[in-house]
């Protein structure tokens, strides 16, 4: 059965609702609308699209079917304020932001959070990104999971504690993770060496993420209780004070890990 496409308005022209409203013009859902703070940045999105207007929200359409908020969480529970759309359909995008911040803008509210990093010029295929979705309701569920059809084949009915969980372990394995390499392509710029040279090692520790559980495929001197290598290591980092402190507490996390898993 095809589902009957969908008016849809998006309010949030960052890396996330760049990324969205070409998935949803892929989807063939009706994006009649971007909104946003930097309306020359809802421009920009708008212009690549067909049929699609821009504006602020004082200016948002009326008729559409849903609404889709965007923004950073900090601006969602101030957008919902200033909307007032009756039993529209509204969600917003958030891991971490309750729900409720939605009543005053609709009787009808939900959540649609992606589980994935996005840039604004790297275009990601929606089809394979997780979307959690919530609502306040059945009916009101519903509708958000025959919206949300097109747009993924991996869908998943997540209620607001299970959200900010799966929020938090996203920040350890992509912001934590990436903060790593960060501090690594640091440390070999100032031996005038490359990130090149570590790309397989990337590539492989996760590929081994995606076959296997991860505290199985843990490896290296904390894992291996080599306490000399890690003194080592230690003293290399002596003009990084801050990387220290890091090499340490994921060290003895490891360890500690390490001991647990073998009881």
């Amino acid at each position: 059965m095809v589902e009957p496409k969908k008016k849809v308005v998006l309010i949030g022209a960052g890396n996330l609702g760049t990324q969205l409203a070409k998935a949803l013009n892929r989807s063939k859902h009706d994006l009649v609308q971007i909104c946003s703070q930097n309306e020359t940045s809802a421009k920009l999105i708008a212009q690549k699209l067909p049929y699609t207007s821009y504006g602020s929200v004082k200016d948002i359409e009326q008729d559409a079917d849903i609404y889709i908020i965007a923004t950073n969480d900090a601006s969602i529970a101030k957008v919902a304020r200033d909307l007032s759309l009756g039993n529209k359909m509204v969600v917003h995008t958030s891991g971490t932001v309750d729900m409720k911040v939605l009543r005053p803008a609709s009787s009808r509210i939900g959540v649609l959070y992606p589980v994935q990093t996005f840039t604004r010029d790297i275009n990601v295929d929606f089809k394979n990104i997780p979307l959690c979705l919530e609502a306040n309701s059945v009916t009101a569920l519903t509708m958000l999971k025959h919206f949300a059809r097109p747009l993924s084949n991996n869908l998943y009915e997540i209620d607001s504690n299970k959200r900010k969980t799966i929020h938090l372990a996203a920040v350890f394995v992509n912001n934590f993770t990436n903060h790593m390499y960060s501090i690594a392509h640091a440390l070999l710029s100032e031996n005038n060496s490359s990130l090149d040279i570590l790309r397989p090692l990337i590539t492989e520790t996760a590929r081994k993420v995606n076959e296997n559980i991860p505290e199985k495929m843990q490896t290296g001197p904390a894992t291996r209780g080599d306490h000399d290598t890690m003194l080592a290591h230690i003293k290399l980092l002596e003009g990084h004070k801050d990387y220290q402190e890091i090499y340490k507490l994921l060290s003895q996390s490891i360890i500690h890990s390490t001991i647990t898993n073998n009881k």
